[in-house]
């Protein structure tokens, strides 16, 4: 009981102990404005959301996105639509690529006098990331696509 009526007595200047200069909430002094505690060493701590890049007009080109006639599930000849697991799986949207193990975000599309695509696309998958400029070929009847890169054709079905 003796140390609680110490406790209450002797408040001058702003401090307990009643000596000047002397601080005894070490952390009012130390983080004067800070209202919350700093985050542990491996906390997770939101980031800032990246700054706004301006996006350039598009050229003669970039004439837009995929067009519809394009777009779509697509499968390799010989697999079932839907599996998953086939590697020759490819969704084509307006502005992706979306193989089996890579994603390809479109950068440009050129279309061709002789109805072929030319799509630039920055791909990432398997932990790494490259760009790249496919030719894409649709069939007069649309249930084909062929796609041409770095010389090899591969040729899918429409699913």
């Amino acid at each position: 009981m003796p140390i609680i009526l110490l406790g209450a007595c002797g408040q001058q200047n702003g401090n307990e102990a009643g000596q000047p200069g002397v601080v005894t909430n070490i952390m009012d002094q130390a983080l004067p404005h800070t209202d919350e505690p700093a985050p542990p060493a491996n906390a997770i701590v939101p980031v800032e959301p990246a700054p706004t890049i301006e996006t350039p007009e598009p050229t003669a080109s970039s004439a837009g996105p995929i067009p519809a006639s394009v777009q779509g599930r697509w499968a390799g000849t010989q697999a079932r639509c839907g599996d998953r697991s086939d590697a020759m799986e490819l969704t084509v949207e307006p502005d992706q690529l979306i193989f089996h193990e890579s994603v390809g975000v479109v950068q440009s599309v050129n279309q061709q006098a002789d109805g072929r695509l030319q799509v630039q696309a920055a791909f990432t998958g398997e932990g790494e990331s490259w760009t790249r400029t496919l030719s894409f070929r649709p069939s007069a009847d649309g249930a084909r696509l062929t796609i041409v890169t770095d010389g090899t054709a591969v040729t899918r079905k429409r699913c």
